[in-house]
């Protein structure tokens, strides 16, 4: 491995903390009810890693930043928490803010175990830095068009916003609904207004609209005006993404979308006291992403209490984690066509909340 010097408080014998940077959004334009179950998980896991007397007698800190959805905002923050001598990084949901923190990581020799972010390219080369609890989208929004033929649907409308993820995730159903005798209808939602996507419905007779979009703006709009029209009163809504897991962005307009959700059938006795600590800290049912948070510290303790707090080391470390997580267990290796260490075992179904109890997930499909 090619290993940057490190700064000057990179590993620290002083007794202080052990600190850990945590990369969250936090404000908007960021999904803030993620960023707030992502930030729950990983405080979490801290507290519970110093109740059982820290990292080698010192307590584990997160130095938090807001990344807002901002890819600069967020290189910067890596830079910063970098000079600061944390011993990795943490955290971050969405992609395209994850593949700028991952890319100025690399760059920088500071390890990177990324929650929630799920674009392929991580990072644009193979790097032993960064490793990953996300499935790939690849695989995720692959198990999602199983769903989606399953269900019946092979006439699919796709209404998209311009950005990687998004051209990420059109390509990857397309390519893999078309051999399967699905078509994919791309409707360009820099160019149409809600109303407009109706009438694309109706006249291309898609029986799915798929929103590849951002919220609250064109998301619910978009819903709403679908909803209100008679003509597509079969059709079904998805958000392969998952904006309905958090009710903070389409409300109860969320219920009855399905959308993965990256958690098993059924929690492991560590996840069901993990599930209860998240609903007691958030005062509402912890999403999967509390779960990413949770699960990215206790990979981290477990490599800083085995490896020690070398940079290098940590980086090393990804292909030896074997950790008990509240999902499964955790172990990381290398995937084809995927540039970071991935988790390939993680859970992954298409749910949706039930319209009679919104509060209640119900789920449609797994891997």
């Amino acid at each position: 491995m090619n290993t940057p010097p490190s700064p000057p408080g990179a590993e620290r014998t002083d007794g202080s903390s052990v600190r850990i940077g945590a990369l969250v959004p936090l404000t908007r334009p960021g999904w803030v009810g993620a960023g707030r179950h992502l930030l729950a998980g990983l405080e979490l896991a801290v507290r519970e890693v110093n109740n059982a007397g820290g990292i080698a007698g010192r307590p584990l800190e997160l130095v938090v930043r807001d990344t807002a959805a901002d890819p600069q905002r967020a290189a910067a923050a890596v830079e910063e928490l970098a000079r600061l001598g944390v011993a990795a990084l943490a955290g971050e949901y969405h992609s395209v803010v994850a593949r700028a923190a991952a890319t100025r990581a690399d760059a920088l020799g500071l390890p990177f175990l990324c929650s929630s972010a799920v674009l392929d390219a991580l990072t644009e080369q193979p790097t032993q830095w960064v490793a990953r609890l996300a499935p790939a989208q690849s695989r995720g929004w692959q198990i999602y068009a199983d769903f989606l033929l399953s269900a019946g649907h092979s006439r699919i409308a796709i209404a998209a916003e311009s950005s990687v993820y998004w051209a990420s995730g059109t390509r990857i159903l397309r390519d893999y609904l078309a051999p399967r005798g699905g078509t994919v209808i791309e409707l360009d939602m820099r160019a149409l207004a809600p109303t407009a996507v109706c009438d694309e419905l109706a006249g291309n007779r898609a029986t799915a609209l798929l929103l590849l979009v951002g919220h609250p703006r064109p998301a619910v709009s978009i819903v709403k005006s679908v909803r209100r029209d008679q003509r597509l009163a079969e059709i079904m809504i998805g958000a392969p993404a998952g904006q309905p897991e958090f009710t903070s962005l389409l409300g109860d307009d969320g219920a009855a979308i399905p959308f993965l959700r990256y958690l098993p059938e059924r929690l492991s006795p560590l996840g069901a006291r993990v599930e209860t600590a998240l609903r007691e800290r958030l005062a509402e049912a912890p999403s999967f992403v509390a779960f990413e948070g949770y699960d990215t510290i206790a990979v981290l303790a477990d490599v800083l209490r085995s490896h020690g707090m070398d940079r290098a080391r940590i980086a090393e470390s990804w292909p030896h984690v074997a950790v008990e997580g509240t999902r499964g267990q955790i172990q990381f290796s290398r995937t084809p066509g995927i540039s970071v260490w991935q988790w390939a075992g993680t859970p992954i179904q298409v749910a949706d909340r039930d319209p009679v109890e919104p509060d209640r997930f119900r789920i449609l499909h797994t891997s």
